[in-house]
């Protein structure tokens, strides 16, 4: 059974930092891209992913501020983020690329 369970969201004041762990289990990690989304207001936006080789792409709205990565000696995925803002408030989920498996999110709220 695949599974995906993400933390590290709470209420940070605007300008602070957050790192979200994902950690994935019931398949092989290193084999998938992965990805990490954003729901805000009924609309889930991709936010940074990553190939299973490492290589990263942001959203531009994170671009410089926020770091993806990932560690699959233990099948975790993570999401450091910087200078955050009140725009970046929201549900932030993780995905394995090309399938149908999120986890249940974990909630980010960044206060002006």
């Amino acid at each position: 059974q695949v599974q995906l369970v993400e933390s590290g969201g709470q209420l940070v004041q605007a300008g602070g930092s957050l790192r979200l762990s994902c950690a994935v289990s019931g398949l092989d990690f290193s084999a998938f891209g992965l990805a990490w989304y954003r729901q805000d207001e009924g609309k889930r936006t991709l936010v940074a992913q990553i190939s299973s080789a490492g290589s990263p792409y942001y959203a531009y709205f994170v671009e410089g501020r926020f770091t993806i990565s990932r560690d699959n000696a233990n099948s975790a995925l993570y999401l450091q983020m910087d200078s955050l803002e009140p725009e970046d408030t929201g549900v932030y989920y993780c995905n394995i690329m090309s399938t149908g498996y999120w986890g249940r999110g974990t909630q980010v709220t960044v206060s002006s």
